[in-house]
């Protein structure tokens, strides 16, 4: 194998499912700023808005994730010009 191709802050992260706080340990050098305590030790967390316990394709169940508000944004603004 060569050296030295593995970034240096490659460790264990725990991935958290925003949608159903399903949370999985997995190595990943991704950059975070928060933590999470996962079976009494902490670990840096990254947030997901969708994962494969979340998703239509594996759960066989539609459903509409909608973190950033953004139906509500569209909807206010549909109502405004449906008023018309």
């Amino acid at each position: 194998m060569k050296k030295d191709i593995h970034p240096k802050n490659y460790r264990i992260v725990a991935f958290k499912d925003m949608s159903n706080d399903h949370v999985f340990l997995c190595r990943s050098a991704v950059n975070t700023k928060e933590t999470l305590v996962v079976d009494g030790v902490e670990y840096p967390v990254y947030k997901m808005e969708i994962s494969n316990t979340s998703h239509p394709f594996y759960t066989g169940k539609m459903k509409l994730v909608d973190t950033a508000g953004r139906v509500d944004k569209f909807m206010q603004r549909y109502a405004r010009y449906k008023k018309n």
